[in-house]
């Protein structure tokens, strides 16, 4: 089960630390989404991203501290040059929509080929649907997206930045499924170290992650 941590990151032995990428068209809310998970804030008039920016958050999964490093980038074509560098070492996506913008859910099959593009191809990925308290706008029906989510194998959520609804659920649905996959590999690796302990003997084996998982005292150059 997976709690919550406070806004802050708390001074405690960090475990992992996942990076998160969030992508998608410009304007469907990605940062408003960031700033509602890493700070629990929103904003009405919030600017346009320009290039890359990231925010932390420190959650508890399993009794275990997990520091989420999520990116979000600027949604225009004109910052499309990042994506090599932005996707390295990321071990989650979110794909998010506009509930209310036919075009920026026409738009999804495209990032998805570019994230699997330039990605791990393990990513968790979640497909979000934002803007939920514009119901009265609708354009995307629920179920297009959840079909969609489907046949690629995605999670899916429907959430609102502004009421805060399903964002946190959406993150931890992401980090959540990380840290099972990591888990797994290292139960698997524990496993084939136990047992062939003849040829194996004062070998370490070291099973990659989904994708890189960085340890935390190695993340000096980037962490705030």
């Amino acid at each position: 089960m997976a709690s919550g941590g406070g806004y802050g990151d708390a001074s405690q032995k960090i475990d992992y630390v996942f990076k998160v990428v969030l992508i998608g068209d410009s304007a469907v809310g990605k940062s408003q989404i960031l700033a509602r998970f890493a700070r629990n804030e929103f904003s009405l008039d919030s600017k346009a991203t320009i290039g890359v920016e990231f925010q932390t958050r420190t959650l508890v999964i399993q009794h275990k501290s997990v520091k989420a490093q999520i990116w979000d980038t600027a949604g225009q074509e004109r910052y499309r040059a990042v994506t090599s560098a932005y996707y390295r070492g990321a071990v989650g996506a979110m794909l998010v929509y506009d509930i209310t913008k036919r075009q920026t859910f026409d738009h999804i099959p495209r990032w998805l080929e570019e994230l699997r593009n330039h990605a791990d191809k393990n990513i968790v990925i979640i497909l979000i649907g934002n803007k939920s308290d514009l119901e009265d706008q609708r354009s995307v029906p629920t179920e297009d997206a959840k079909e969609f989510a489907q046949k690629e194998g995605l999670f899916f959520l429907e959430t609102s930045a502004l009421e805060s609804t399903n964002v946190e659920d959406a993150f931890l649905t992401v980090l959540t499924e990380i840290f099972r996959i990591v888990n797994k590999k290292s139960l698997v690796a524990d496993e084939e170290q136990n047992g062939n302990t003849g040829n194996l003997a004062g070998k370490k084996i070291i099973v990659p992650g989904p994708a890189q998982v960085i340890p935390e005292k190695k993340m000096m150059c980037c962490s705030s």
